[in-house]
């Protein structure tokens, strides 16, 4: 079966050129999951608040009932959090990727404006942020349309690509494929270059993300900006001295409830000026660059290593 085919083997030891624009060295994309107002909760049918990627994380290990301390710190990511991070980028001039969970838009038109007259490309983190692999075949079908539809109507244009909470299920990229108009999905944490799949005879391709590079790391053990700017400029760093000879991708999470706080604002505002001092970057959007892979590295026939 499609789903439990693994590849150990991607590029290997000689990567596909990327033929990044300008002959940059790196392609970096910055990602804004926009989560906060779609996540499980009493008021949308779950039996608990999620507290996942918030300062009352392990706060009600149960994951029982109402925990109004979770609730009001997703409230923080929409309220506060994403005008400060859309503001550090639009003063630097940088676009953004918006993971986009279709219902938390939904629930602030302002947000959704914004990043439309942005110009910020828009990825489908589905309808909710919740499970894809926990939703049956019909479920999960239903939730991809929903998501499709909303962001239509919220951001004025079709998502071109498509993310999942964690992990997509066994039927999440066929049933991506088959609603079509999707560029790319990035439901792989495997790779530092695009790579293409067929699924169901049709090309796919895939553009890789990242959980390491991710302000994530603030739930884990780095504790403040100087920790977390210090993790993702040694990883530029290494990625961009590698270019010279085998040019990458770098992706970078951000959360608006995470990193959108004053404290750890601090660290992004260091690294995106760290990022600015170098003009063989290559910053673009995920659709950007599914879109590049496209031009110089068309769909052969079969994906990588069918």
């Amino acid at each position: 079966m499609e789903h439990l085919q693994r590849d150990f083997v991607g590029y290997g030891a000689k990567p596909v050129d990327p033929a990044w624009p300008g002959q940059a060295r790196l392609a970096l994309n910055f990602v804004l999951n926009y989560e906060e107002g779609s996540e499980p909760s009493i008021q949308d049918g779950e039996n608990y608040s999620e507290a996942a990627l918030t300062d009352a994380r392990g706060l009600n290990p149960d994951r029982v009932g109402r925990d109004l301390a979770a609730e009001s710190l997703f409230e923080y990511g929409s309220r506060v959090g994403f005008w400060r991070l859309m503001r550090l980028f639009r003063d630097r001039d940088l676009p953004l990727t918006i993971f986009a969970c279709a219902l938390a838009l939904e629930r602030n038109p302002q947000a959704a404006a914004a990043i439309r007259a942005a110009g910020h490309d828009v990825c489908s983190h589905g309808w909710r942020w919740i499970s894809h692999s926990a939703l049956s075949e019909d479920e999960e079908r239903r939730h991809i349309r929903m998501a499709i539809e909303s962001l239509e109507r919220t951001t004025g244009s079709r998502p071109t690509g498509w993310y999942c909470r964690y992990s997509p299920g066994p039927n999440t990229r066929r049933l991506v494929v088959e609603a079509g108009g999707f560029e790319y999905d990035s439901d792989y944490y495997g790779d530092e270059l695009p790579f293409w799949r067929t699924v169901d005879g049709k090309p796919h391709l895939i553009v890789p993300y990242s959980l390491t590079n991710n302000d994530g790391q603030f739930n884990g053990a780095i504790g403040n900006a100087d920790q977390w700017f210090s993790h993702v400029r040694d990883c530029f760093d290494m990625l961009y001295e590698e270019g010279a000879t085998q040019p990458k991708m770098m992706s970078v999470g951000l959360h608006m409830r995470l990193i959108g706080h004053p404290s750890r604002a601090a660290g992004l505002a260091r690294f995106l000026d760290h990022v600015k001092k170098y003009d063989d970057v290559w910053v673009a959007r995920r659709v950007d660059i599914a879109r590049h892979w496209k031009r110089v590295h068309p769909y052969s026939g079969k994906g990588l290593n069918e």
